[in-house]
């Protein structure tokens, strides 16, 4: 039996934008709580979600890409030992341009198996780095919160690693 976690969400972008902002750490550090990924980021290639205190809080591999279109990664948990016990999920996104300057981005996250620590987690986590995702794309600023320290994209820089 699988258990999934689907989010979709519209933001007002371009494909391109969104597919850089999901990838490039410069971005991922302003809306995912000060985490950035590193990757080849072409089929085969290892990757990883580092924590602002850059330890891995997930890593896996590369297992699609389709520029600006699908990204699908192999992601163990990394954070405790019941999600690494647990093995690989597959989380994919799929982003799809619409009429009127909006894009489509839905993200699933799935693993083989019941009542999964691993989706448990990001089924927490994902919709408030998606949120902080929309807004950043957007132009709005980001709330401040107990998890993260980054504010607008001009400020992602500086901020975070500050």
């Amino acid at each position: 039996m699988t258990d999934r976690f689907v989010y979709v969400t519209y933001i007002r972008t371009t494909p391109e934008k969104l597919w850089d902002a999901l990838r490039e750490p410069e971005f991922t550090r302003a809306y995912w709580f000060g985490s950035w990924q590193e990757s080849g980021w072409k089929k085969g290639s290892s990757w990883k979600l580092l924590g602002r205190d850059g330890n891995p809080s997930a890593s896996g591999e590369i297992v699609e890409i389709e520029k600006p279109k699908r990204l699908v990664m192999k992601w163990r948990g990394e954070k405790s030992p019941e999600q690494q016990a647990e093995g690989y999920s597959t989380c994919a996104y799929d982003i799809q341009a619409l009429a009127g300057g909006n894009v489509r981005l839905i993200v699933t996250h799935e693993i083989d198996r019941p009542n999964s620590a691993v989706i448990r987690a990001v089924s927490g986590g994902w919709p408030m780095v998606l949120s902080n995702l929309k807004t950043m794309l957007e132009g709005g600023e980001i709330p401040v919160t107990d998890r993260m320290s980054a504010c607008s994209p001009k400020q992602a820089g500086e901020a975070v690693r500050a």
